[in-house]
């Protein structure tokens, strides 16, 4: 009888379905989780840096390092010394609907708080459910205007029509 209630809880347990967690709080884990990543900067705390990277991570930068183990090291040197060489925040975050993959971005600044860049990073939720970087890139800002006006052609680029022989 006892064996049969536990065989009975059991199948219960698994037929109801676990309560599905919307994009919007995904997104909100991810947002959670860079804030988290980013604090670990302010923090000067390289251990809990690494503890965000996945095995497998990517950081594309003035050149590739691949793996764990090569972005830690590589980045251990940001975390010497007193103060943050820099800092970051999520500004936009999204989430593919499965839950499995997602993006951040958002500025990055100086220790002054002059914004000096954008990151970009790709987040994978693991089988312990925790969100772990695979991919982290960053550039510096752009300044719209300027490039824009710098690249402006002065001239219509629509070619001027062939005139035909008569």
């Amino acid at each position: 009888m006892r064996k049969a209630l536990s065989v009975a809880t059991l199948a219960l347990s698994l037929a109801v379905p676990l309560a599905a967690e919307t994009n919007a709080e995904l997104q909100e884990q991810v947002r959670q989780t860079e804030a988290a990543f980013a604090k670990t900067m302010a923090d000067r705390d390289h251990a809990a840096f690494a503890s965000f990277l996945a095995d497998e991570t990517v950081f594309l930068g003035r050149g590739v390092l691949r793996g764990k183990a090569a972005v830690a090291a590589a980045w251990k040197r940001f975390y010497e010394g007193p103060q943050a060489p820099f800092a970051w925040a999520p500004e936009r975050v999204e989430v593919l609907d499965s839950g499995t993959l997602a993006y951040s971005t958002g500025p990055v600044f100086e220790p002054g708080g002059k914004r000096s860049g954008t990151f970009n990073s790709t987040w994978r939720r693991e089988k312990d459910g925790r969100w772990r970087i695979v991919f982290d890139s960053g550039c510096p800002p752009c300044d719209c205007a300027a490039a824009g006006a710098a690249t402006a052609p002065t001239t219509p680029t629509t070619p001027s029509p062939t005139p035909t022989p008569k």
